[in-house]
């Protein structure tokens, strides 16, 4: 995972005097990932990569969404209910405590480490390394229009620091969109990749989730 910390903003209010969040350590995602794995047939649930975008995506929404309305995506792409019989508890518990982790970050305008990982591919760029964490966050952002229905003036910069990742065929009829990716300087690297992740987000908190 990528663990190159720029300096960033840090707002001092009450919630950046509280306690952060545990964080996952490597064993705990090794752990997440091999349950995701096990969640039953014919459900195809999402990868830890996926899942921390994903994760991302929900907690920058206009609206703040129950857990309920999201979950089921983990584990499934398309929502379905787990099967009975099935238990989920640490799975879910596991991702709750990856959600709280990131809120906080969030709140506090903090650097946090998204979970990308270096290709077994030594010859692959950066662009394949992120691309399924920012997979998660466009399918969060597609489940949940909130953040697309926005202005596009307030969100535009920091949809292109995401999307540029993306085929540009995934982006039909966003014309404005494209034009923006193409006015951003060229990623170097997977250090400055993730760390345009990163300022996505925080950006899009700075629109849906103002601080007071």
């Amino acid at each position: 995972m990528n663990g190159a910390k720029p300096p960033g903003r840090r707002a001092r209010t009450a919630a950046s005097r509280r306690a952060a969040p545990a964080p996952l350590s490597d064993r705990d995602i090794d752990e997440l990932q091999r349950l995701l794995d096990a969640v039953p047939a014919p459900l195809e649930p999402l990868d830890a990569s996926s899942l921390d975008g994903f994760v991302c995506g929900v907690l920058v929404q206009p609206q703040r969404l129950p857990n309920p309305r999201w979950l089921s995506y983990v584990t499934d792409h398309e929502g379905r209910p787990l099967p009975a019989g099935y238990d989920a508890a640490r799975l879910q518990a596991l991702v709750l405590r990856r959600h709280a982790e990131l809120d906080a970050a969030i709140e506090r305008r903090q650097w946090f480490d998204p979970w990308v990982f270096e290709p077994e591919d030594a010859a692959a760029g950066a662009r394949q390394a992120v691309y399924p964490w920012v997979a998660g966050v466009a399918t969060a952002f597609e489940l949940f229009p909130g953040v697309m229905r926005l202005p596009a003036a307030s969100t535009l910069e920091p949809l292109a620091l995401l999307y540029r990742h993306l085929d540009a065929e995934d982006l039909e009829d966003a014309d404005e969109l494209l034009a923006e990716i193409e006015t951003l300087e060229p990623v170097v690297g997977l250090e400055d990749a993730v760390e345009g992740l990163v300022r996505a987000i925080l950006l899009l908190a700075d629109v849906t989730r103002p601080i007071r």
